[in-house]
């Protein structure tokens, strides 16, 4: 408004008063001019800070018999206001927190906001408080690299810190869809073994007892124990999930369905499966499997067994 009024060369009405005229003057012609004049020019300029109020604050302000009153009136409250905001600016300063799942380089930015705000309000911060600031306001994820930059012996400038930020986050990122990718790509497996060290064992002594019975009988018919990985969880291509159990107790792959091998030779040795409730089974081949992956990739099983009875 103060803009508008200096361009329409209104502006002097906001702190002028009305002119004074001697009493040898009031008849003459020269006086009545200068005094008309200017109630015209400060209608004009009243009217104008008027027409640019709300309808709300209009009804309050529309009392002011000039421009000087009524500019004098607005002046104070908004002024008020200001102190107010510089406390509240100041908070907002104090109270900013940045977290881990935004991205640092935007939190940043909204924090020089803030900065940018207080310093409009005449608050001196220098820049190298601002810097420490926004070092020390980083989110817990990054507490290694705010130890690193605080052990910096050299001066930082705002501009020096974002980039160092940026190149930081950009690097993350990029660690991140690595990890990712090879996750996704890796499918989780268990070692699993034939047997364990007793004193190890967190079962129950009679539960210990029960299983080494077991475990003996086992071992008389199967001369080399041996170490296999028992896929745990993998992504399967299947409209039916039932063809498939994942046994993560198991010591071999072993599958019913004859359709599923790639590779498959008959066992003709009469040999068995062995099952931890003693149950046994009869081994018809053994082969090669291939599941399809959701990703795209194919995950190979070898010597799996088939066991139609399973």
């Amino acid at each position: 408004m103060l803009f508008y009024l200096s361009t329409l060369n209104l502006a002097k009405f906001l702190k002028d008063d009305p002119p004074t005229i001697r009493d040898d003057e009031m008849d003459t012609a020269t006086a009545f001019n200068i005094t008309e004049a200017w109630k015209h020019s400060d209608f004009l300029c009243r009217n104008y800070i008027l027409n640019g109020l709300s309808d709300a604050l209009y009804e309050v302000y529309s009392i002011k018999k000039n421009t000087k009153e009524l500019w004098e009136s607005l002046d104070h409250k908004y002024k008020t206001e200001d102190a107010g905001a510089k406390k509240f600016l100041v908070a907002k300063f104090l109270n900013f927190v940045m977290v881990d799942f935004k991205t640092v380089v935007n939190q940043v930015q909204e924090f020089q906001l803030i900065i940018h705000d207080i310093l409009a309000e005449g608050v001196i911060i220098s820049e190298s408080f601002q810097v420490a600031a926004i070092i020390e306001k980083l989110p817990p994820a990054w507490n290694d690299f705010k130890n690193y930059l605080k052990h910096k012996r050299k001066e930082m400038t705002i501009e020096d810190l974002i980039v160092r930020l940026r190149i930081e986050e950009d690097n993350r990122c990029a660690a991140k869809r690595l990890n990712k990718t090879a996750n996704h790509n890796i499918t989780k497996a268990n070692v699993v073994e034939t047997g364990h060290i007793s004193s190890e064992c967190r079962l129950p002594k009679r539960s210990r007892i029960k299983e080494t019975n077991v475990v003996t009988k086992i071992s008389k018919e199967v001369s080399e124990p041996d170490l296999y990985v028992v896929v745990s969880e993998v992504n399967l291509v299947d409209s039916n999930p039932r063809e498939w159990w994942l046994d993560t107790g198991a010591t071999r792959h072993i599958c019913c369905d004859k359709d599923s091998f790639a590779e498959l030779v008959s066992c003709e040795k009469g040999e068995k499966l062995y099952i931890c409730n003693v149950v046994t089974s009869k081994i018809k081949g053994k082969g090669t499997v291939i599941l399809k992956m959701t990703s795209g990739k194919e995950l190979k099983l070898q010597n799996v067994l088939y066991v139609p009875n399973i």
